[in-house]
């Protein structure tokens, strides 16, 4: 599993342009602990897993419309249509569908 983890922070590292510190933020761990995952040496706990599994899927569908470097920055805004919160608050917070609902929006407008 530890592989698996890895190849998530990897992930979420190239396609939305989050570093080790946004990891760490987000999942509210030490950057320390994000370098041992990223290195292979140690797994998630299973609540933060599913953090970062949701900001893994939440990263991967804001790829088809944005670059990494635009990702992370639309993650860290206040966005009207979620009542200025910031997405990767809500993430945080388990609040991930709210999220999503943003995306759809944006999938919905390009599609339309």
């Amino acid at each position: 599993m530890s592989a698996a983890v890895s190849d998530l922070v990897e992930t979420l590292r190239e396609r939305g342009g989050l570093k080790g510190s946004d990891l760490a933020n987000v999942a509210q761990v030490s950057q320390a602990t994000v370098s041992r995952w990223a290195a292979g040496k140690a797994a998630p706990h299973p609540r933060t897993q599913l953090v970062i599994s949701d900001l893994r899927y939440v990263v991967d569908r804001l790829a088809e419309f944005y670059t990494p470097e635009e990702t992370r920055l639309w993650l860290y805004a206040r966005h009207p249509l979620l009542d200025g919160a910031r997405a990767i608050d809500l993430i945080h917070d388990a609040a991930t569908d709210r999220v999503l609902a943003v995306i759809d929006t944006l999938a919905d407008a390009n599609f339309a």
